[in-house]
């Protein structure tokens, strides 16, 4: 994480409180510097998630980690959305995306390409997210499910690993943009810490 630098008046502001950063001051890229920028080599599938204000928080996540793209598969709501943008807020509009009929499509696809298809699943035999260790050397593809019903089995079947976020409280599941999220940022702490 880049340190931010202040004005010396800003270091002792009353009360020595932090203080927000102003939007100017966050130095975000615009769409055109995120296309050109380097990608995190790691691509988000939604496999039939069928709110649109979960594909646009998975969007804004993903452009908030520069991610390689986020690919819709099956109902999964597509952009332009008027819907989608409540929550991506033009996030749909600089991460790339593809959209696929079905989900076996896109695995069968992102495995032609060489990515390691890990689906994000409650699963005998599953990966705890606390015990996955990053090949910074491979790409890799997440696959989160539908709000009900999860990662489709014939999905969580070709993938070739399951990854599970390890629960402690009385539900059974995560809210699908939560999971991504938090899933996502494991991605990145493990890149990052590799130097990357």
């Amino acid at each position: 994480m880049t340190a931010h630098t202040y004005p010396f008046t800003q270091i002792f502001h009353p009360n020595n409180m932090p203080q927000k950063l102003q939007i100017e001051e966050m130095n975000r890229l615009d769409v055109a510097a995120f296309k050109a920028a380097e990608k995190l080599p790691l691509i988000v599938v939604l496999d039939n998630v069928r709110s649109v204000h979960n594909v646009g928080s998975i969007f804004r996540t993903a452009d908030a980690f520069r991610l390689a793209g986020v690919w819709l598969c099956g109902i999964t709501a597509t952009p332009p959305s008027v819907d989608i943008h409540k929550t991506a807020l033009g996030a749909e509009e600089s991460v790339d995306w593809r959209y696929f009929a079905t989900t076996d499509e896109a695995i069968a696809t992102l495995k032609k390409e060489g990515y390691v298809v890990a689906s994000v699943e409650q699963c005998h035999r599953s990966t705890l997210l606390t015990d996955f260790q990053l090949d910074s050397a491979q790409r890799y593809a997440l696959v989160m499910g539908h709000e009900v019903h999860g990662v489709a089995q014939e999905v969580v079947d070709a993938s070739d690993l399951v990854i599970e976020i390890p629960q402690m409280g009385t539900k059974h599941s995560m809210n699908v943009s939560v999971a991504a999220g938090v899933v996502m940022w494991e991605f990145v702490r493990q890149w990052r810490a590799l130097g990357h």
